[in-house]
């Protein structure tokens, strides 16, 4: 019997991946809950309808649900009649700095639709697996506290408890996260209790920044992806504070779905994973210009503003021994030079918007 994947935000960089990789390598059937959000989040260069097209050509066993995870009575009845064999819950508001302008559509988004999905789950399909897209913003900007030494083009951690990054015992209390990272914490914490309270084999997967060739990067949300994009336009680059040093580990999208594939195939309950590149593929954002004009062959034209967002972090990489002992057979695949690679060669080949 074919088994059944349920993805939301399935036209997004991570949902697609999955159903893809699911799809293809995995034989799954996929049924993909999306309804362009992002678009109404931020603007047309957040469309991702392309991406919805792309699934539908490209996996015979594909099929589209144009729903809001919003909409409490239509993922119960959607879950319900599926009964998915695994769930992996990708749809949300993805940026810290447009929740402060919009935080009841924030918070209804990640918090109570995390919630309409996990209680569909529990009526529904309670022994199937349950991964829903964190992120490390759940930590607030406590990582700032961390010790710090300044180089040339990175601030890196000085503390050798650090030495392989932020572990996921870190604390998630009494620091600034941004309305989002409050709204990504709560539901993180509800699929940790959904997991831990009715034995649900749950995992919240805190990432650092997911990235790839088919994210639709915008200056909120979408680092690599946007900052490739403006290199290739010759447009300005804003760099927000921290001497544009501030760094961040990136991970694959391939390398998200492997992973995800490898929980569904051996899933705990109420288990949390710091998910990114890790040190391996930590890059600043100078570091990144640079990265990015050694592909392109263009320089890359920036600005910068003092003033540093709230809550950012100046240095975050995922500590990955605790995910890699759990999944031994599982590690990153791609590397940021081949990662960046493909997203240039992913702006160079897509119609402009």
């Amino acid at each position: 019997m074919t088994k059944t994947l349920l993805v939301t935000g399935s036209s997004g960089l991570i949902g697609s991946e999955v159903c893809l990789h699911f799809g293809r390598e995995l034989g799954y059937s996929v049924h993909g809950v999306d309804n362009n959000q992002r678009a109404v989040f931020f603007g047309p260069q957040g469309d991702t309808r392309w991406n919805q097209a792309r699934l539908s050509g490209e996996l015979r066993e594909f099929t589209h649900h144009e729903l809001d995870i919003r909409d409490r009575a239509g993922v119960l009845a959607l879950v319900k009649a599926l009964k998915p064999s695994a769930i992996v819950h990708a749809a949300a508001q993805p940026s810290h700095d447009r929740a402060a302008a919009i935080p009841f559509d924030d918070f209804d988004t990640n918090a109570v639709g995390t919630l309409n999905l996990l209680e569909a789950a529990r009526q529904a399909c309670p022994e199937s697996p349950f991964a829903y897209l964190s992120t490390n913003k759940v930590y607030g900007d406590a990582p700032n506290r961390i010790r710090m030494r300044e180089l040339e083009t990175r601030w890196e951690f000085d503390d050798p408890a650090y030495t392989n990054g932020v572990a996921e015992g870190f604390s998630v209390d009494q620091s600034t996260h941004s309305l989002f990272g409050a709204s990504k914490l709560a539901a993180d914490m509800m699929v940790q209790e959904y997991g831990r309270y009715f034995g649900m084999p749950t995992c919240a997967l805190r990432g650092g920044c997911l990235t790839g060739p088919n994210h639709s990067g915008v200056e909120l949300h979408g680092f690599l992806s946007y900052l490739v994009k403006c290199n290739l336009e010759g447009r300005q680059y804003k760099i927000y504070g921290y001497k544009g040093k501030q760094v961040r580990d990136n991970i694959h999208s391939l390398d998200v779905a492997r992973f995800i594939a490898a929980f569904a195939d051996a899933p705990r309950p109420g288990e949390v994973y710091n998910l990114g590149g890790g040190k391996a593929n930590s890059t600043s954002i100078l570091e990144a210009f640079k990265l990015a004009e050694s592909f392109t062959g263009k320089a890359q034209v920036f600005t910068y503003v003092e003033q540093n967002r709230i809550g950012d972090h100046m240095c975050y990489y995922s500590d990955l021994r605790k995910i890699r002992g759990h999944f031994p057979a599982w590690d990153v695949s791609q590397s940021l030079a081949e990662t960046v690679r493909q997203i240039v060669a992913s702006w160079q080949g897509r119609p402009q918007v």
